[in-house]
């Protein structure tokens, strides 16, 4: 890797890294593994503008104990074992005690895995596999995003009972998809309905033309789609060509923000998100004008749910520093597991909180449509529902996620 020159200038090549520390205080360093390039590349970019907004708030205010804050990025391609090439890099060459982001779900369990390995604290920013939080679960590694099942529990049973009971699943073909269209379909069977077919779809889909002929032929009440990233913009595109945008009805399990803007016109059925820069709630208004005022030759003119996330994960993680009193590994991660958060300090309608057994933030889940009377060129989702998090928890989750206990986790210190 090429380094830096002076203290304060940045490198711009393969990996970018930011050093804007004090002269004599080493910086706590932190590891961006954000997606720059695959089907997540522009989400993995949202998510670093959050990520980096909080640091530099931290920054501003002298730091975290009495030290400034450092990191370093590299796009890790969307793929699994990019990913944990570029963890186990941040790791050992790079000084990283700390890694932060992801989208899809391979690539953060990949980096779970390297992360696990030496106790370095792992901040999953987005990716929203029940898994992450399920079997896939570790001591060092927190999910902040609502997962599949969260989202079901939010909008299934709603459906079945007024939309119809034939439901038809369309699945990407990686662990999101899977897991996420499971819990769809277990959702589903508890209401009464019942799953006619699920069409698996592989990544990087552009064409859908086969699987919404076989929808066409199936009739069903209601398709259920666990797909993301560029593959769902292509998906709704070729949804409003066919006109298949009113029956059958359509639930699309999250949009991410990223993903929309990308296509707003494509946007159409009920779907999921954690956060939406419009709702009427205190903090709202006063965030998103400090995130423009920091992305302000962004591609997008707004911060969505996965700036959202990236934001609200390094922000606690710093504050858990802060209360730990410490950069000990351990010490932050007992402090994490004891979050809580008010509604108004997370700009939800509820208060959230870290679940101790699983990793996983517990939160509101909110359902939105299109927006048919939008106030502005931005305003593009409806909010239609708001669901406590007990209400969308994921009650499954806690028998299948086993911590690793705190004496076999390896010591880390910034």
């Amino acid at each position: 890797m090429a380094s830096v020159i002076g203290g304060t200038g940045s490198f711009f090549g393969p990996w970018k890294e930011n050093h804007a520390w004090a002269q004599g205080a080493k910086p706590i360093k932190l590891g961006l593994t954000c997606d720059a390039s695959g089907q997540y590349g522009n989400s993995g970019q949202d998510d670093f503008r959050g990520i980096k907004m909080a640091i530099d708030e931290f920054n501003a205010k002298g730091g975290v104990l009495g030290r400034q804050i450092s990191f370093i990025t590299a796009d890790t391609e969307t793929t699994p074992a990019t990913g944990s090439r570029v963890a186990e890099r941040f790791i050992t060459r790079e000084d990283c005690t700390i890694l932060i982001g992801a989208l899809h779900s391979g690539v953060a369990n990949a980096i779970t895995q390297v992360a696990g390995k030496y106790g370095v604290i792992y901040m999953n920013t987005n990716s929203s596999a029940p898994s992450e939080a399920g079997e896939n679960c570790s001591r060092v590694k927190f999910v902040w995003d609502g997962n599949g099942t969260n989202f079901s529990k939010a909008s299934v049973k709603n459906a079945v009972d007024s939309i119809g009971k034939n439901w038809m699943l369309l699945t990407n073909d990686y662990v999101w998809g899977h897991t996420t269209s499971a819990a769809t379909k277990a959702q589903v069977e508890a209401a009464g309905g019942k799953i006619i077919d699920n069409l698996l779809v592989p990544q990087n889909t552009r064409d859908f033309t086969a699987y919404l002929l076989k929808i066409q032929q199936a009739k069903p009440d209601v398709v259920a789609t666990a797909i993301g990233g560029d593959d769902i913009k292509a998906l709704r595109e070729q949804v409003a060509q066919l006109k298949l945008d009113g029956k059958p009805a359509w639930i699309n399990n999250q949009q991410d923000w990223p993903d929309v803007w990308g296509a707003p016109d494509s946007l159409f059925g009920v779907f999921g998100t954690t956060w939406y820069h419009k709702l009427q709630l205190p903090g709202v208004a006063e965030f998103v004008r400090k995130w423009q005022a920091a992305n302000k030759d962004g591609p997008i003119p707004v911060p969505g749910n996965v700036s959202y996330n990236g934001y609200m994960s390094t922000r606690e993680l710093l504050r858990a520093i802060e209360r730990a009193g410490s950069t000990n590994n351990v010490k932050i991660i007992r402090e994490l597991e004891n979050l809580k958060v008010s509604a108004t300090d997370r700009m939800q309608h509820f208060d959230a909180y870290m679940d101790p057994m699983t990793h996983q933030m517990q939160q509101t889940i909110y359902l939105a449509r299109r927006n048919a009377k939008p106030a502005d060129s931005t305003d593009l989702f409806e909010i239609i529902s708001w669901t406590e998090p007990k209400s969308a928890a994921d009650d499954a989750a806690p028998g299948k996620c086993k911590l690793t206990p705190y004496e076999q986790v390896p010591t880390v210190d910034s």
